[in-house]
């Protein structure tokens, strides 16, 4: 009579220590790991490659715009507000008048965008964007 063997050897991989690898790694990875900080976008601002020159200054209305945010057209310091009322009657009187911006380079954008938008509502849409040439 022959005797059956009743064991069977199994062959695998033991998991039980396998989470505890697991949150090593995951422990190892937070470690090591550099986040880079937000910095913001980087903004190139444009410069002008050719520029032409306005023909004449007779139908022209200079607006500057300063950093600090003030507002000059033609001399004359203004607010924001004030912007749509000027340049509607400026260009009630000369319909051929052109708007020409000329801003800091340190002027916010904001303020830039607001004298368009007031520039828009007055129906002054002859706008040039005065710049310096690139050396």
């Amino acid at each position: 009579m022959r005797l059956k063997q009743k064991t069977k050897t199994v062959s695998g991989i033991p998991t039980a220590s396998l989470p505890d690898i697991i949150f090593m790694l995951l422990i190892f990875f937070m470690v090591v790991t550099v986040l880079r900080q937000y910095q913001g976008l980087k903004l190139i601002l444009p410069e002008a490659r050719k520029i032409s020159k306005l023909e004449g200054k007779r139908h022209v209305a200079n607006i500057w715009a300063t950093k600090e945010g003030v507002i000059s057209i033609d001399d004359r310091i203004m607010e924001m507000n004030q912007v749509r009322n000027v340049m509607y009657d400026k260009r009630k009187n000369d319909p051929q008048i052109v708007a020409s911006v000329k801003a800091d380079r340190q002027a916010e954008m904001k303020l830039i965008t607001g004298i368009h938008q007031e520039l828009r509502k007055a129906d002054a849409l002859k706008v040039n964007y005065s710049a310096k040439t690139r050396n």
